[in-house]
C-alpha cells in the first residue's frame, strides 16, 4: 500500500492540490484538504474544534497565496471533525447535501463541549465519549453551528479557477450522506470518511452495501492520489481493503445473527486478527449494531444511547486482554 508519512501538517500533493493530515488518525483527527486554482480556493471539510481549524487555516495561508481568502467549503459529511470549524470561513460559500445539512443541524456542540463535568454522571457512554474526545479537543468557540448555505443532492460538478470539481454523494454510508471530492484532471479524490486508512471504519447510518458500492465508485475512478478522511494519504489500494473490510465483517456478522447471538456478543467473537494494526479495534461494536439494525433487529432508544458504552467495554476487554497475554498478536 502506497501510503505517503503520516506526518502533522499540509502535504503537497502537486498542482494546487493539498492534503492536510493529522495523525494519528483516531477518534475526532480528521484530514481535509485545499484546491486552488486560478486564484479561487475551495475547502474540504473543516475540522473538530476551532483552534485546530485556525492552525490548519494559518499553515495553508502561509503556504498558499491563494489560500489568504477560502472561496469555497465543502463539508463531506455531518461528522463534528469534519465540520465544527466553518465558523471560520462563514463568509465562504459553504456546500454540502440537503441531507448533510439537515444531519448536522442535530448536533448539539454544547453537550461535547460540556463533558468535563458532565460524563461522570453518563456510566459506561459519558466514560467514553470523554476518553476518546472530550478530554482531547479544545470545543470553546462553537457556541452555534454554521452549516451549508448551499445545497445539493447527489451530484455537483464546479469549476474552481481552471478546474473541473465533481462532488457525488455515495451515501447513506458512514453517515447519512458521504461525499467525495474528485478532481479528475489531477487524478486525486478526497473521500471524507468513506475511508479509514488503517482504521477501522464505523458505520453510523448504512446500508453495508452502499459502502461497499461507494469503495468500488472509488476504486473505479482509477485515482492516482487518495486523501481519506483519516490516516495517511494514500492509493485505490487502501480503498479496496476497506471494501474487503466491510465484506468480511457483514458475512461473518451475517451467520451469528442468523444463529441468534446478540449483536455485542457477535462483535466480541468475530475473529479481527486480520485487521490487528488498524486503529480504534472497539468499533467493530458498532458496525455490527448497524448491520443488526439493517436486518430487522429492534434496538431499544436505551440500547442506542448506550452504543458508546458498548464500545467502551469492548475497549476495557480488549486492553486486559493484551495486557493479560504474554505470546504476540
Amino acid at each position: 500500500m502506497a501510503n505517503w508519512p503520516f506526518t502533522q501538517g499540509i502535504h503537497d500533493i502537486g498542482n494546487g492540490l493539498y492534503g492536510y493530515v493529522q495523525p494519528d488518525g483516531t477518534w475526532g483527527w480528521s484530514n481535509a484538504g485545499l484546491i486552488a486554482s486560478a486564484g479561487e480556493t475551495m475547502l474540504v471539510d473543516t475540522l473538530m474544534s476551532v483552534p485546530l481549524t485556525r492552525e490548519m487555516l494559518d499553515q495553508f495561508k502561509a503556504r498558499v497565496p491563494e489560500a489568504a481568502k477560502i472561496d469555497r467549503l465543502v463539508n463531506t459529511h455531518a461528522n463534528p471533525d469534519h465540520f465544527f470549524g466553518n465558523g471560520l470561513v462563514a463568509d465562504a460559500e459553504i456546500i454540502g447535501t440537503v441531507e448533510a445539512k439537515k444531519e448536522m443541524a442535530g448536533f448539539n456542540p454544547k453537550m461535547l463541549a460540556g463533558l468535563r463535568d458532565t460524563y461522570q454522571n453518563m456510566g459506561d457512554t459519558g466514560a467514553f465519549l470523554y476518553e476518546t474526545m472530550g478530554r482531547k479537543f479544545d470545543f470553546s468557540g462553537v457556541d452555534e453551528l454554521t452549516l451549508p448555505n448551499r445545497t445539493f443532492e447527489t451530484h455537483l460538478s464546479l469549476m474552481v479557477g481552471d478546474k473541473r470539481v465533481e462532488l457525488t454523494d455515495l451515501g447513506p454510508a458512514h453517515t447519512d450522506s458521504d461525499t467525495i471530492v474528485w478532481v479528475p484532471e489531477d487524478r486525486v479524490v478526497f473521500t471524507g470518511d468513506l475511508l479509514f486508512n488503517e482504521g477501522h471504519p464505523i458505520m453510523w447510518a448504512g446500508p453495508v452495501e452502499n459502502w461497499i458500492s461507494a469503495c468500488q465508485h472509488i476504486v473505479d475512478l482509477d485515482p492516482q492520489v487518495v486523501v481519506p478522511g483519516h490516516g495517511p494519504i494514500t492509493d485505490k489500494t487502501a480503498v479496496a481493503a476497506m471494501k474487503a473490510y466491510f465484506e468480511y465483517v457483514r458475512d461473518e456478522a451475517r451467520g451469528r445473527f442468523e444463529a441468534g447471538m446478540g449483536f455485542y456478543d457477535a462483535a466480541r467473537d468475530i475473529n479481527m486478527q486480520e485487521y490487528r494494526g488498524w486503529s480504534d479495534p472497539e468499533r467493530i461494536v458498532a458496525n455490527v449494531f448497524s448491520l443488526y439494525r439493517q436486518w430487522g433487529t429492534h434496538f431499544t432508544p436505551e440500547q442506542q444511547r448506550d452504543l458508546f458504552g458498548a464500545m467502551g467495554r469492548y475497549h476495557k476487554e480488549l486492553a486486559a486482554h493484551h495486557e493479560g497475554c504474554d505470546h504476540d498478536h
